[in-house]
C-alpha cells in the first residue's frame, strides 16, 4: 500500500468552526437588499460553497441583481473579517495535531473555498498559520468545491499522488471535491473530531489496506 505523505484539510466546519460566521456575515450583506437566506437552506444548499456561487444561486431563486454581487461580496469580506477579529481563537487539539504532523515529516495544506485572505487572517488567529506548507484558496482555481479541482491542483503542486494524501472535508461539496479527486477521506462532523488520534488512527488504516477512499 502507498504511504501517506500529506493531509490537506479544508478550514470552514474542520479546523474552524466559522459556518455561523459566514452565516451572519452574508446575511448582514443581502438584509441592505432586502434578500436573506434561511438557516434550512444556509446548512442544505449553501454549505461550502464560496461567496460568489452562494449570490449565483440566489440571483437564480430569488433574482438578486448581478450587478450587486461585487458590492455584497466586499460588504460580506469586511464583515467576516470583524467577526474572525472577534471570535477566532486557538483549538489546543488542533495546534498539537498539526506540530506532531509536521515533527512527523507530513505534509500539511489547507484547501478551502474561502479567499486567501480569509484563509491567513483565521489559520493566524488559530494558531496553525506556521504548520502550513500550502495554502490553496478558490482564488487558486478556476471551479470551487463541489469540483475536485482544488485538491487536484494541491495534489500535483506538492507533487504527490491521490493516493499518498488524506482529506479532511465536512460537507457534501467538499465530500464531493475529496473523493473526485481520488485522495483518502476522513469525514468530520465537528471541529472537535479534527485531532492527532483520529488522524494517525485514519492513516495506519489506509496504509493497512483497511481504509475505504
Amino acid at each position: 500500500m502507498h504511504k501517506v505523505k500529506a493531509v490537506l484539510f479544508d478550514m470552514d466546519g474542520v479546523l474552524i468552526d466559522a459556518k455561523e460566521w459566514h452565516y451572519e456575515a452574508l446575511n448582514k450583506a443581502l438584509r441592505l437588499f432586502g434578500c436573506e437566506i434561511s438557516r434550512y437552506d444556509h446548512l442544505h444548499t449553501f454549505d461550502g460553497l464560496p461567496t460568489r456561487d452562494k449570490l449565483k444561486l440566489l440571483s437564480e431563486v430569488v433574482y438578486l441583481p448581478r450587478e450587486l454581487h461585487e458590492f455584497i461580496g466586499e460588504l460580506k469580506q469586511q464583515y467576516t473579517m470583524e467577526l474572525i477579529a472577534q471570535k477566532c481563537k486557538p483549538i489546543f487539539q488542533h495546534e498539537y495535531a498539526l506540530a506532531r504532523l509536521k515533527r512527523e515529516g507530513y505534509i500539511v495544506a489547507v484547501c478551502s473555498n474561502s479567499i486567501r485572505q480569509t484563509i491567513i487572517e483565521m489559520m493566524e488567529r488559530a494558531g496553525l498559520l506556521e504548520y502550513l506548507d500550502l495554502i490553496m484558496s478558490n482564488e487558486d482555481v478556476t471551479k470551487s468545491k463541489p469540483d475536485p479541482e482544488i485538491y487536484v491542483t494541491a495534489m500535483r503542486k506538492l507533487q504527490l499522488k491521490p493516493e499518498e494524501c488524506l482529506i479532511l472535508e465536512d460537507n457534501k461539496n467538499g465530500i464531493a471535491a475529496a473523493r473526485g479527486s481520488g485522495g483518502n477521506l476522513l469525514v468530520i462532523n465537528t471541529v472537535y473530531d479534527v485531532n492527532y488520534t483520529n488522524i494517525r488512527m485514519k492513516i495506519a488504516q489506509i496504509e493497512s489496506g483497511r481504509g475505504s477512499r
